[in-house]
């Protein structure tokens, strides 16, 4: 391969991208079921005496089918991006064996590369990868991030660059602009929301943009998931139940359950020490049965079809008002008709923290509403209803432009690496 390599390292879904002369191209990458640009952003371990270190490993769609076909032998994990600048994750504990966050990167990327034909494997003289404005998690350690992703990376074999994910987009967008613009880009993700004000001095040209503010937040997809698995699910595995303890009634911790609901750290629930902590919560709490659920799907490493089925009521409740959420298994049995604006009502606090976000990346620009001329959305989540109303309710439905909501990242991010001024672009 030559000229550069841009890759979108998602939360959901990773993409590349490949630029030589003027233009870039979308990396196709083999799937079980047939090559598309799009790579799930998932692992699947299994034990395996002939691999190195015992160990059988796949990535993105290949882990899927992998899981699907043996679960509980496997271990899935997906969402990890979120943990990239948590210090209070040290490892994953895979079949007694530790890895940490650089393992499990450093693993994904090797596999994305072996199914992309060649196009990742070396050659490149840049490779640029989208960074969000700010990292997921309570308090995120940019630095541990950064290091972090320089051991990932590095393993490319070429000279690396972090470009913050909406400007890849917004590189990629200028160039089908016939006007000069100002542009909000808004790139709603799984793991974050992040938002970049942009001016395109000349139509067409991408190389004439200006960044002028930024800002983020590590809320978006995922915690959007959070929401319904806390309504439709988490009651049923014990969530607000009490145990008993000597004399005392004492309300179950929410630690667990805040780990249940989140899908980076769901699969890593599957360890000796939290799976002998549960038992000792299910003989003691009021209601065991509830916590022998939680312990089952666990066990029985049923994350995934959870993960399916959140994911299947989301979309459906983009194009309907109404829908019906289905999950089975582990002893439970769980339907539930949910209306849009029930959703709707769970994410209102994540919606109105999502906006306050929007006022900081204008803040940083020194801009307000009306210097705003587009506004670019993009990202998986910028397909929700909700979402796209945040926009169009405060800039107005004329100024929204839409399009490649999964690729346009590293599209722009490829571009970006062969640009000559790249230090006015990149975060680090």
């Amino acid at each position: 391969m030559t000229g550069t390599l841009g890759l979108d390292f998602g939360t959901t879904n990773s993409v590349a991208a490949v630029a030589s002369g003027d233009g870039a191209a979308l990396v196709t990458i083999a799937g079980p079921d047939g090559g598309e640009a799009v790579f799930r952003s998932a692992l699947c371990f299994w034990e395996d005496g002939d691999e190195a270190g015992g160990l059988g490993v796949a990535a993105g769609p290949w882990a899927i089918r992998e899981y699907l076909d043996f679960p509980e032998g496997s271990r899935f994990i997906q969402s990890f991006k979120s943990v990239a600048a948590s210090a209070s994750f040290e490892h994953a504990t895979i079949f007694e064996r530790r890895m940490r966050f650089e393992d499990l990167g450093r693993q994904f990327v090797a596999k994305m590369a072996a199914h992309a034909g060649g196009a990742m494997d070396g050659g490149a003289t840049r490779v640029v990868v989208g960074r969000p404005v700010a990292f997921a998690g309570s308090r995120p350690d940019e630095a541990l991030a950064k290091a972090r992703y320089d051991a990932v990376f590095g393993s490319l074999g070429a000279e690396v660059h972090y470009v913050y994910e909406p400007l890849g987009a917004a590189f990629s967008h200028a160039a089908t602009l016939t006007d000069p613009a100002t542009i909000l880009v808004a790139d709603f993700g799984g793991g974050t929301s992040d938002f970049s004000v942009v001016r395109v001095e000349a139509p067409g040209a991408a190389r004439r943009c200006v960044p002028l503010g930024h800002a983020g937040i590590g809320i978006a997809g995922d915690r959007f998931d959070t929401r319904i698995v806390d309504h439709l699910v988490m009651p049923m595995l014990g969530k607000g139940g009490q145990y008993r303890s000597f004399d005392k009634i004492l309300d179950i911790p929410g630690g667990y359950f805040s780990d249940f609901s989140d899908w980076s750290r769901l699969a890593l629930m599957r360890n000796r020490r939290t799976l002998a902590a549960l038992d000792t919560l299910r003989r003691a709490a009021i209601d065991p049965e509830a916590i022998g659920r939680m312990i089952a799907v666990v066990e029985q490493e049923l994350g995934y079809q959870l993960y399916d089925a959140v994911g299947r009521l989301k979309r459906a409740l983009s194009t309907a008002e109404e829908a019906t959420f289905r999950f089975e298994g582990a002893g439970l049995a769980i339907e539930a008709l949910v209306t849009r604006a029930a959703f709707e009502a769970w994410i209102a606090p994540d919606i109105m923290r999502i906006e306050q976000t929007v006022d900081r990346a204008l803040a940083a620009a020194g801009t307000g509403d009306a210097a705003i001329t587009r506004v670019f959305l993009t990202g998986g989540t910028s397909l929700t209803p909700r979402i796209r109303r945040l926009s169009a309710d405060r800039f107005g439905e004329e100024r929204i432009a839409t399009g490649g909501e999964l690729t346009s990242i590293a599209h722009g991010l490829a571009l970006i690496g062969r640009q000559n001024d790249i230090a006015a672009w990149a975060s680090g």
